[in-house]
């Protein structure tokens, strides 16, 4: 472990620093961190493919995540474990589909239809009458963007779409591990096993779409620098933020995550969107923040 001069570790420092500061930050910054982190990904699609940068980003991950919180990996039960297998293979193919449907279609485009996964268990078994203007509202964004003619759909890849949508579907399965690997190890242990089982998942996918690229030190760089901004930075703030912000209060600034990527994707990628995508992701993006609002607020 790195340590200071005053003998306190790197990582005592930075914990020291999140604990001072403002909890609102703590969420919004790393919304933009994690779609900077995509945008710059993409960006290096054309040397190392989809599957060559989302080996990069886990493995590095995992890599800092590991010197950070230093975990003691033995001694857990066996359940313990098999659930933290489960979160890796799961966390590797949300971001293995996830930058699949970015090669094909615009980010924030991507980022919105992803957003039907945890929506999906925002408002899962509710009986309210409130939380069904919340899947009509995402249903309507969904429709807006659909590529396959439903009311003049756009003309988006319907690869593109199926891959964020199945993004979708396993970011809400990620939520439901994440929280019993939480429960089964200690701080970050769960997550830093889970990023291991999905650095060996995703190697196969890196050689084939990397090949020798992956020894390339500008593109080894790269893949840092998308591990820190969208792993390393966003998993330690939001583990902060969720110890002094409302569970309420944090889903709504999660729900800023497709407008986010929509500016990401202009910004960095040059990715102009049509109105009708515009409007998709205003209509999900009131749907999060609506069903995490009132859902929180009835629940509490």
């Amino acid at each position: 472990m790195i340590r200071l001069p005053n003998g306190r570790s790197l990582a005592t420092r930075f914990s020291d620093r999140l604990r001072g500061a403002p909890p609102t930050a703590l969420v919004i910054f790393p919304i933009f961190s994690v779609q900077l982190g995509a945008a710059l990904a993409k960006s290096f699609f054309d040397s190392l493919g989809p599957g060559g940068m989302v080996f990069l980003r886990i493995a590095f991950a995992a890599l800092v995540l590991f010197l950070l919180v230093r975990p003691k990996l033995g001694g857990y039960d066996r359940a313990g474990y098999l659930v933290a297998g489960l979160f890796g293979l799961t966390l590797a193919g949300m971001n293995l589909s996830l930058y699949l449907a970015l090669d094909r279609i615009p980010l924030g485009v991507a980022v919105t239809l992803e957003f039907v996964g945890p929506l999906g268990v925002a408002v899962a078994g509710s009986r309210r009458l409130l939380d069904l203007l919340w899947v009509v509202l995402a249903a309507a964004g969904i429709i807006l963007l659909a590529p396959l003619g439903v009311l003049g759909g756009m003309d988006l890849d319907p690869v593109g779409v199926a891959f964020a949508l199945l993004a979708g579907c396993l970011w809400a399965c990620y939520i439901l591990l994440s929280v019993r690997t939480g429960s089964a190890f200690p701080g970050g242990t769960g997550l830093v096993i889970a990023l291991c089982v999905g650095t060996l998942v995703l190697f196969p996918f890196g050689i084939v779409g990397a090949g020798y690229a992956l020894l390339d030190p500008k593109f080894l760089l790269a893949g840092f620098g998308v591990a820190v901004l969208s792993s390393a930075i966003p998993y330690s703030l939001e583990l902060e933020a969720l110890r002094k912000l409302p569970a309420r209060v944090f889903g709504v600034l999660m729900s800023l995550e497709p407008a986010v990527a929509a500016l990401a994707g202009l910004v960095v990628l040059g990715e102009r969107l049509e109105m009708r995508a515009v409007a998709a992701i205003i209509f999900v993006t009131i749907a999060a923040a609506g069903a995490s609002l009132f859902g929180r607020r009835d629940e509490g």
